[in-house]
């Protein structure tokens, strides 16, 4: 029961912390050079980004301990488990990529290779825990807005 406790812990944290880093590419260029971009009709405000990315990193986080607490196969487990890792990464680096080198067109490449690797997830956390690749869509379909929203300001802006 108490592994069980940390690993629900441990899988939120790592989440969360993947957004604080995130967060600490983009908070000195949100004020700053965000605030000068043109910006599309359908560009959200700009407090609606923390509670969604908090949400979504709860959402993250639950799906990766339904995973790590799941009685797949370990060979099965660890190969969705890498994906979720590569996609994590990825999604703390997009920040890196638009915000802290101020580079759309850098963001909008890393954003199509980081959902390339949400769908792989997906699909394999679908082939470990089926309710765990459902908590995913929710991120997989912000990821694709976000996509589109960055091509939209990479557009707008060169």
């Amino acid at each position: 029961m108490k592994n069980t406790i940390q690993k629900f812990i441990l899988s939120i944290g790592i989440c969360q912390l993947a957004g604080i880093i995130g967060a600490l590419f983009n908070s000195s260029s949100i004020k700053t050079w965000y605030v000068t971009l043109q910006k599309p009709t359908f560009n959200p405000p700009n407090w609606v980004f923390a509670p969604v990315w908090l949400t979504l990193y709860l959402l993250m986080g639950i799906s990766l301990f339904l995973v790590l607490v799941s009685k797949a196969s370990p060979q099965l487990k660890q190969t969705a488990i890498i994906f979720f890792a590569i996609q994590l990464v990825l999604n703390t680096f997009w920040s890196f990529f638009f915000f802290f080198l101020k580079n759309p067109f850098l963001g909008l490449i890393e954003i199509i290779v980081l959902i390339v690797f949400i769908i792989l997830t997906v699909i394999w956390f679908h082939r470990v825990r089926p309710v765990a690749s459902i908590l995913l869509w929710p991120y997989l379909l912000w990821c694709l807005f976000a996509a589109f929203l960055n091509y939209s300001l990479w557009q707008l802006n060169k």
